[in-house]
């Protein structure tokens, strides 16, 4: 299978390479035919430079067309892209390439953070954003840029891993989840005829490229469909999205529940103007409540798509159909996938009975990258198992219940709350802690972390330093809203920490410390 074919070629061939592919903030408008020719100038750069087929590229950088060309680019010479978020720690960084045996790296962060993760992979051949923009905005050279030099388009083996995207367990330690081709083929068949995604779309996501739920958004939907993709760089927050639907007037909108909250505030101030050109919504990333999705279909006058989808499936494996859509609900599966609810044992449970989610189909990822035990565990009865819990109701509609684990969502980023605590606990004079996951006004979750301190300490000392540690060691979406020291932690009668006792002494009012 021959990817940017699938993604690209395709138009070019048809006769469409006209068609804009990209409007990014720092270039304007790119077309497919534009776009086609980057990712051929990029794969013969790396040929160039002696980067084999197989090889994997670490691919730290923020949402740009020079981002997805780059992507592409690695495809077309046979290369596995394992896009990661320039907010990640050097740690994690480090990490990430050392797990990956990354053997080349392409690099857009923005000038303040460039230094200091540059020295993290130093040691790698590398491309930088500001070398595949030039392709694009002048006729100077490039060193991303060698057309003449590029091999035929790699064309990719079913079962052979494509693509690499770092997800969080239980553990907090991250994992590398392996996708084929044919999951990224059956994602754009699938999702995108689900939400009639065609060439007349323009697409706007609020979820970044180096997250599944963002890459889908961004890369393989839109382009597919021969849409047009509307480019968020920088931190992305309801105003900047505000302006985007203004200037750029998107048919599709991909977000999540709580940006979805904050647009509402500023329709109630602003109108609803900037959602005008809008016919459908979409969120994920964490669970929707009924009230919200209502609010969103009666203020934008759209139908709010919920998808549930996990970084060991690509995209959404489940999501209401945008013409049927019970508020609330999560939905049916996809088109090409299949979804059953089971018991601990694997065995599927009776209609209106909670279990485990699990679901089968062309999207599922091959595993996990060096992780025997958890790929075993979690990809097993042919399919694999999501982590949330879930009913089926009598008309064959999933409900999502809560997480099968102790993972938070934040923002829609899955997030190990022994990850938080464990940099709570490098805090001076902190004796233990806790981090749950509580429910804001609007029902979304928030992550509240508590410290006891040792005896004798000052709280706002340690509150101090708990939040000093937290700003230095933790990507910006991992940090908890709100930091409280307490006296002791509640057990439960067999000495257990009583996490449900700590999330109802936290109400529902979440600040944020950031």
């Amino acid at each position: 299978m021959k990817l940017v074919e699938l993604l690209v070629g395709k138009h070019v061939s048809a006769g469409v390479g006209d068609r804009v592919s990209h409007v990014d903030p720092d270039i304007g408008e790119v077309t497919y035919a534009q776009l086609h020719d980057a990712v051929v100038g990029y794969a013969g750069a790396l040929r160039e430079r002696g980067i084999p087929a197989g090889a994997r590229a670490l691919v730290v950088a923020d949402d740009s067309v020079a981002t997805t060309a780059a992507i592409l680019g690695l495809w077309w010479h046979g290369c596995v892209p394992v896009p990661v978020s320039p907010a990640l720690s050097d740690p994690e960084l480090r990490f990430m390439a050392a797990d990956c045996e990354a053997a080349f790296a392409h690099f857009d962060v923005p000038n303040a953070a460039r230094r200091e993760l540059g020295a993290d992979i130093d040691q790698l051949p590398r491309t930088t954003g500001d070398e595949v923009r030039t392709i694009f905005m002048s006729d100077t050279e490039s060193q991303a840029y060698a057309p003449a030099a590029a091999a035929e388009e790699a064309d990719w083996a079913a079962g052979q891993p494509a693509l690499i995207q770092y997800t969080s367990g239980s553990t907090g330690s991250p994992k590398g989840v392996l996708h084929a081709a044919t999951g990224i083929e059956a994602v754009a068949a699938s999702v995108g005829s689900l939400l009639g995604l065609g060439p007349d779309d323009v697409v706007l996501s609020t979820a970044k490229v180096s997250f599944g739920y963002g890459f889908g958004n961004s890369v393989i939907l839109p382009l597919a469909a021969g849409a047009r993709t509307v480019v968020l760089r920088g931190g992305v927050d309801a105003h900047a999205v505000h302006s985007a639907l203004h200037r750029h007037r998107p048919t599709v909108l991909f977000s999540v529940p709580r940006m979805y909250v904050a647009l509402l505030a500023l329709a109630a101030s602003h109108g609803t103007e900037a959602t005008a050109s809008l016919r459908l919504a979409a969120t994920a990333g964490e669970h929707c409540p009924a009230a919200l999705a209502e609010r969103v279909r009666e203020t934008f006058g759209v139908p709010l798509v919920n998808g549930l989808g996990a970084t060991e499936a690509l995209h959404f494996v489940v999501a209401t159909p945008p013409a049927a859509i019970t508020a609330g609900a999560t939905g049916l599966p996809v088109p090409g996938a299949t979804a059953t609810v089971r018991g601990e044992d694997g065995e599927p449970v009776p209609e209106g009975t909670e279990g485990r989610l699990h679901v089968a189909g062309p999207s599922v990822a091959l595993g996990y990258l060096n992780r025997t035990e958890a790929t075993r565990r979690t990809f097993a009865d042919r399919g694999v198992y999501t982590g949330d819990i879930v009913r089926r109701d009598d008309a064959g509609e999933l409900w999502y219940l809560c997480r099968a684990d102790d993972l938070l969502n934040m923002g829609g980023y899955k997030v190990a709350p022994g990850e938080i605590e464990a940099v709570v606990r490098e805090a001076e004079e902190v004796a233990e802690c806790a981090v749950v996951a509580v429910s804001d006004e609007n029902g979304l979750d928030q992550a509240v972390a508590y410290a006891v301190p040792v005896p004798g300490a000052d709280p706002s000392v340690v509150r101090k330093a708990i939040l000093a540690l937290l700003r230095t060691r933790l990507a910006a979406f991992k940090r908890p809203a709100r930091v409280e020291v307490i006296d002791v932690l509640p057990t439960t009668s067999t000495g257990k920490l009583a996490r449900n006792r700590l999330r109802e002494s936290a109400g529902r009012e979440a600040v944020a410390d950031r």
